[in-house]
């Protein structure tokens, strides 16, 4: 076995060598485009926009910015892909959806039903293989590439709904994948396909041992719970003395950066964290390159990117985009500005707002880091407080106090004539003083945030911190039926949303 090890870790460094840039990023996105918009000039969509005159423009990209609008979820699924659904072909990508993707995200509808076409499986296999590639780039053992692979996703289970089949993006990623791939997939078909989180999670702790892993992919909380789990379970000090050949941990869906110190804790010895950039709407990226954050765009694969100024200009105050925002290119943005994430992909989203807010940390790696969504900043007053900021706030208290915060959100709301900000702090570390926290947080958001910093003398009036037990925020997931995997906790709750969570703790105390 080790053999084979060797030969795919020589082979990835022998590609790398022989590897050929055809083309500039702005090449490689307009053949996108044109692609995208050949393929799809006769479905429903494409005849409606005219796509045929698009193509014919001597400027077809100017013709597309103008004619084709914004999307967001709701318009898209009101105006088209409510037609997949209902069994109609043709519509916004020509074919008839198989699969629809389900995704319970934070912000606009409940559960989203994300069309999930022939064309995208495949982009997402490709985006795979060039991430499988830039391997060579790490310091990673050549024994790792013949270990399991742990991949803690939603339930693999997809349920038959007619015409078509429903469920996370996971399941449906793991009812395409190559044959010669399964015998590296872990926790393996029996398991994976169990609907209950909780059930799945015991069998995996129980099974660990049975299993070399090399590779843990998942979201971070979720990830971090099930190997606390496993060390709890058999009795050892890290998860290193249950699978001694982990190298590599693949994270994406929230920031890595609240999670490192307590996640470290976990291990033996260091391992090889690399972020992705996925969701139900496609694969996007990875991180490319050791030693940056940054997450390299995947430019040539299906997806189509336009990125908004997240400004004043362009969106309310609530996040929404207003009318005919302007937009750019991939060559045409500049480094520390923040983005919001629009795209038209081969799954038939056409200027699709993602609803990601990212930064460019190279414009000529065309890489990226996310620090926030549209829907999920405070900006009361004029504060402008990104995910991002929240990150380092909690990053800077973890340090400073020594202690574990495994989630955490934040609310905004009038105070004695102006605004105050209650943050709701998760940990189990006894005897937190959350006056400290706060102090630690609000001096840290001075520091990072200029804006925030002037507002404290203002508007801002006051910082409240409420601690916790970790418990609370899994308990209120599991309420909502959104206990694992790929659901994680919004960072910032706002309207009614707000209303049931302050309920919920209410309740909660109320029980006590």
């Amino acid at each position: 076995m080790a053999i084979i090890g060797n030969l795919i870790s020589r082979s990835l460094r022998i590609r790398k060598k022989f590897t050929v840039k055809l083309g500039t990023p702005r090449q490689y996105q307009l053949q996108v485009l044109h692609r995208l918009l050949m393929k799809a000039k006769g479905t429903q969509f494409g005849r409606h926009y005219k796509f045929q005159e698009i193509l014919d423009s001597p400027n077809f990209m100017a013709q597309y910015r103008t004619r084709i609008p914004v999307h967001n979820y709701n318009k898209m699924y009101r105006e088209w892909w409510h037609k997949c659904l209902e069994g109609e072909d043709n519509v916004s990508w020509p074919e008839k959806v198989k699969y629809f993707a389900l995704s319970s995200g934070t912000s606009e509808s409940a559960s989203k039903h994300i069309p999930v076409t022939r064309d995208m499986l495949r982009t997402v296999k490709k985006v795979g293989v060039k991430q499988l590639y830039s391997m060579a780039n790490f310091n990673i053992p050549s024994k790792s590439f013949e270990k399991g692979i742990l991949m803690l996703g939603g339930t693999t289970s997809l349920y038959e709904k007619g015409d078509y089949y429903e469920g996370d993006m996971s399941g449906i990623q793991a009812k395409n994948i190559p044959r010669w791939f399964r015998r590296f997939y872990k926790p393996g078909g029996r398991i994976s396909k169990k609907p209950n989180w909780e059930q799945r999670i015991r069998l995996i702790v129980r099974k660990a041992p049975q299993w070399d892993v090399g590779t843990v992919c998942g979201v971070p909380a979720w990830v971090q719970i099930v190997l606390e789990e496993i060390i709890k379970y058999h009795g050892v000090k890290n998860i290193h003395e249950i699978w001694p050949n982990l190298a590599i941990y693949i994270h994406g869906g929230v920031s890595f950066e609240p999670y490192r110190e307590s996640f470290q804790k976990l291990l033996g010895k260091p391992i090889t964290f690399i972020e992705t950039y996925m969701a139900s709407e496609g694969s996007f990226g990875f991180q490319a390159r050791p030693g940056t954050k940054g997450i390299k765009l995947v430019l040539n694969a299906g997806i189509f990117f336009e990125f908004i100024p997240f400004n004043e200009d362009n969106f309310d105050a609530d996040g929404e985009v207003k009318p005919n925002p302007k937009s750019y290119m991939i060559h045409e943005v500049v480094e520390d500005v923040e983005y919001a994430v629009m795209l038209s992909t081969c799954a038939g989203a056409w200027r699709y707002l993602i609803g990601d807010v990212v930064k460019f940390t190279s414009v000529k790696e065309h890489e990226i880091v996310i620090v926030g969504r549209t829907k999920q900043f405070l900006s009361l007053c004029g504060e402008h407080m990104s995910i991002d900021n929240m990150n380092k706030a909690i990053d800077t208290v973890q340090k400073k106090l020594g202690i574990t915060v495994k989630e955490f959100t934040i609310a905004g709301f009038p105070y004695e004539n102006l605004f105050a900000h209650r943050w709701y702090v998760g940990t189990n570390d006894v005897s937190v003083d959350a006056a400290k926290v706060r102090e630690i947080i609000d001096q840290t958001l001075c520091e990072v945030n200029d804006d925030y910093a002037v507002e404290r003398t203002s508007a801002l009036k006051e910082v409240f911190v409420e601690v916790l037990p970790n418990e609370v925020f899994i308990d209120y997931l599991r309420c909502k039926g959104k206990e694992g995997a790929m659901n994680k906790f919004p960072r910032v709750l706002k309207g009614d949303k707000l209303k049931d969570w302050e309920h919920f703790l209410e309740t909660k105390t109320v029980g006590k």
